[in-house]
């Protein structure tokens, strides 16, 4: 895996943590903004879209870096658009660069020649 590849990863998984929390925080604020006075859901729609839009935009990055299928690259999306889903987006893209960085070692040292 070359060093662009993954950086561009390495984005997508840093942002989908923030994402999917800004989400639970977005569906919380709508449900204080019918029972009480309080409404946060201008301020967290905001700070939501933001993220939305920047885990696609570093979605399509990596989905172009890594020729992902169109199985692989639509799980990614879908887990965006799911309350919780980006939590398994940010564990399921560790380990896919922790096993990245150990086949590229296993490469190195000639362990494996793939």
């Amino acid at each position: 895996m070359d060093l662009k590849t993954a950086s561009a990863l390495r984005r997508l998984r840093l942002v989908s943590a923030p994402e999917a929390v800004s989400f639970l925080l977005l569906l919380v604020s709508s449900v204080l903004k019918r029972t009480t006075d309080f409404n946060a859901v201008p301020v967290m729609g905001m700070v939501h879209g933001l993220l939305f839009i920047l885990y696609v935009i570093f979605w399509a990055d990596a989905w172009n870096r890594t020729k992902w299928n169109l199985k692989t690259s639509a799980l990614y999306f879908i887990l965006s658009v799911l309350p919780t889903g980006g939590f398994f987006a940010e564990r399921k893209l560790k380990r896919e660069a922790e096993d990245a960085v150990i086949a590229s070692r296993a490469r190195k040292e000639g362990t494996v020649s793939a």
